[in-house]
């Protein structure tokens, strides 16, 4: 049967009296057809509160890295709204979901760049799609004075989200100067990238990220960053960040200091621990980091390897850590732990320079310098700015002879990285190494006024003057090399004892020289030199029988020495004339 009403609802029939009072009142459920249906009006806290609920789910959402769910809903309380903290919000959301060029177009269409954070956003996405001049153009023009100080910032700044939480907060303008340091970097002046990041540790010592490059590249000599700590304002309760910045930037001060300086961040560290943890901070593994590190500077590679192995086991995948670690193995001829620790690093980080660096180490380890040249190169490749690995490169070309191309790995690690003496020093080396001793010091010079604290730096200096047969100078850049070493001095400076002895030889004076002979033999690593020097300086004195017996150890580690065998011979012949005169008389 076909239906005659079209689809419209049925309507019943009426009665044929309806009654007076139905007929004036119509029925409230019925109504006509289309007419919608009368709702009472939402209230403005009604509407609100569901806002803000889907606010607190986008934050939700980030929290829980559901970044499309964020940016979803983020959008649509955008569009509700057109709130610029709800503009904000969909920025951070398409940012997080790495959708760079969609929240640069948002930012750009919302009219609000005037907003430092707005603009600081942008200049993320910007840095994200490493278009470093558009990056520098969108924070704007500013300069820094001879204090280090920002001027012309533009603080047209009138949108803020939550002005209770900005003392909770890293001050965006040390964000914005941070951001232009690595603009900077990336597009090679360094001396501009320099300024910026010094300028956004002073806009808020807060702002680890900006020390920590400038320390991590050597981007300062150790008097600047003594004078950019000096010139930090820390808040009353950050006296703990204070000690710790200073233990992360004095590797190659004396024990006593550094020591000093621990236990000041110990007691510092009270602060912001509570009374049942006071302990917390005392062992953190950044703190403990920094100690190994300045085991590892002062010589002790023991002790470094110890610390950095318990640390590792707490934290395998501490990068800083483990950069240590890997140095202190090289040291102590760890080959196996090397092997294992590189191949780890490699299945873990195999796009990190570090991983590359550590095969490198390996095959250094070994004595395989051409395949460690290769993945030190490789280290380079991934990362320029990777102090270790251009050292490395330099010192795997000096191991084999190959002096040009040494030179230039460490000319172009002087030229990145002038906070860092060492390819300087090892510059100084390679002339020591041609006989070209003016040259040598001169560049001994230049790192001494780099980091003015490393012990080895003055032996060089002492080598450099023996050999230019000014002993006494000599003698005073030895004894400062041991003034600089730790109370308890360890084997790494067994040279120097044996290059004081020399010098003090030189200059006649046979009893300080056979002392420090002396105790250079008490250290494991018993040298040819140490024996060959003690002989001769008795010989000089003509203790035979003493000179004789240490010819005689000295020619058991290396049995075809020319000058111990001479010398025994003499040594022999002597004793023989001495005894028949004895006799005589």
């Amino acid at each position: 049967m076909r239906d005659t009403n079209f689809g419209f609802p049925r309507v019943p029939p009426t009665s044929s009296s309806p009654p007076a009072e139905a007929a004036a009142e119509p029925s409230p459920k019925r109504r006509r057809v289309g007419e919608a249906a009368e709702e009472p009006p939402t209230p403005p806290e009604m509407r609100e509160e569901a806002l803000e609920r889907l606010r607190g789910v986008v934050r939700d959402s980030v929290g829980k890295h559901l970044y499309s769910s964020a940016i979803f809903l983020a959008d649509k309380v955008a569009a509700a709204t057109g709130d610029p903290a709800d503009l904000y919000m969909l920025a951070q959301a398409l940012f997080l979901g790495r959708h760079y060029r969609r929240a640069l177009h948002l930012l750009n269409n919302s009219r609000l760049l005037r907003d430092l954070r707005f603009r600081f956003l942008a200049a993320k996405c910007l840095e994200e799609l490493k278009e470093w001049h558009q990056c520098l153009l969108m924070l704007g023009d500013a300069k820094i004075d001879e204090h280090g100080k920002v001027l012309d910032q533009d603080d047209d700044s009138d949108i803020y989200f939550d002005k209770d939480a900005e003392d909770h907060e890293i001050n965006i303008k040390s964000a914005i100067c941070f951001l232009r340091g690595k603009a900077y970097e990336a597009l090679d002046n360094r001396d501009l990238a320099r300024q910026w990041y010094k300028a956004a540790i002073k806009a808020d010592p807060l702002c680890y990220e900006a020390l920590e490059c400038l320390v991590d590249n050597y981007m300062l000599t150790c008097e600047e960053e003594s004078e950019l700590l000096a010139s930090l304002q820390f808040r009353k309760e950050d006296g703990w960040l204070s000690a710790f910045y200073s233990c992360l930037i004095r590797k190659h001060e004396k024990e006593y200091v550094v020591e000093a300086k621990f236990k000041e961040l110990e007691r510092e560290s009270c602060s912001i621990s509570s009374s049942s943890s006071g302990e917390t901070l005392k062992n953190n593994i950044d703190v403990l980091a920094c100690k190994a590190e300045y085991y590892h500077q002062s010589g002790e590679y023991q002790k470094c390897w110890q610390l950095t192995s318990s640390l590792l086991e707490r934290d395998p995948f501490h990068l800083k850590c483990t950069l240590v670690h890997l140095a202190a193995a090289m040291e102590l001829g760890h080959s196996n732990d090397l092997y294992l620790l590189a191949c780890n690093l490699v299945k873990d980080y195999p796009q990190k320079a570090l991983s590359w660096f550590a095969v490198g180490c390996y095959y250094y380890c070994i004595k395989k310098y051409d395949q460690a040249r290769r993945y030190f190169g490789k280290a380079t490749g991934l990362d320029g700015t990777f102090p270790p690995a251009w050292i490395g490169t330099g010192i795997a070309y000096a191991a084999q002879e190959e002096g040009d191309q040494a030179m230039a790995a460490f000319r172009t690690a002087a030229r990145l990285f002038p906070g860092c003496h060492l390819p300087t020093l090892y510059m100084g080396m390679q002339y020591v190494r041609m006989h070209n001793f003016k040259l040598a010091e001169q560049f001994f010079t230049q790192a001494k006024s780099i980091c003015p604290s490393d012990p080895l730096i003055y032996n060089e200096l002492g080598v450099v003057a023996y050999n230019m047969k000014e002993y006494q100078k000599a003698v005073q850049f030895f004894e400062l090399t041991l003034g600089h070493t730790s109370s308890s001095q360890n084997e790494m400076w067994e040279p120097t004892l044996v290059n004081l002895g020399h010098a003090l030889r030189k200059l006649k004076k046979y009893d300080n020289a056979v002392s420090y002979y002396e105790k250079a033999l008490t250290f494991p690593t018993k040298s040819l030199s140490a024996f060959a020097g003690l002989a001769y300086t008795y010989h000089l004195m003509d203790n035979f029988e003493a000179a004789i017996n240490y010819y005689h150890k000295a020619l058991w580690l290396k049995p075809d020495d020319q000058f111990c065998t001479d010398m025994l011979t003499y040594a022999l012949e002597s004793s023989c004339h001495s005894t028949a005169r004895r006799r005589i008389v």
